[in-house]
């Protein structure tokens, strides 16, 4: 099989359900976002030696996936004409609380906040700030997505508890790699 279709070629693209759109399109800028976000918890995941890390962040690329797919996919061609919907998978509140859990158990190693912290702690720290911020852009294009288009409450909702989790992550790898955390104090400067 060819990877290239050549019907791409005028700055056009297919979306799940065979909607044809511009490249330039906010879904594709929405579901292209998450696919480089995905590419960064990869890149992240070749920095880091913990285990249970690194099988919670192979866990969060799959669910990118299918956050992704949905994501390329407008709502009205979810559910095909038999009833049964268009994707083998969705995300749900399940995979939120999931984060949730994962962030309990890390947050409980580490210290309490008292300051910003700036995006650096070693190689692993930074891969999963930067993962976090492409995060949050993901999430803003979701929600401009949103206004005008029906995008379903809990994809917005699980890439806002990710970017909250890659935080934690990341404070995680820092300590386990034995940097120090770099604060935002403006006292002491």
């Amino acid at each position: 099989m060819k990877i290239y279709t050549k019907t791409g070629d005028k700055g056009q693209t297919a979306l799940y359900g065979g909607t044809r759109v511009l490249k330039s399109d906010l879904r594709v800028e929405s579901y292209g976002t998450i696919d480089e976000l995905n590419a960064f918890v990869g890149l992240a995941k070749a920095e880091l030696t913990n285990k249970d890390l690194l099988k919670e962040l192979s866990k969060i690329q799959f669910d990118l996936f299918t956050v992704g797919s949905e994501s390329a996919t407008p709502v009205e061609k979810l559910v095909l004409a038999n009833g049964k919907s268009r994707l083998p998978v969705t995300i749900s509140d399940t995979e939120v609380e999931e984060l949730e859990q994962w962030m309990d158990r890390w947050d409980q190693a580490l210290k309490p906040l008292e300051y910003f912290i700036l995006p650096s702690g070693g190689r692993a720290s930074s891969s999963l700030h930067v993962a976090r911020t492409i995060c949050r852009r993901a999430e803003r294009n979701l929600v401009e997505l949103s206004q005008t288009q029906d995008v379903r409450d809990v994809l917005i909702k699980y890439l806002n508890r990710l970017s909250d989790y890659l935080f934690i992550a990341a404070r995680y790898a820092a300590k386990e790699s034995g940097e120090q955390e770099q604060y935002w104090n403006p006292n002491n400067r």
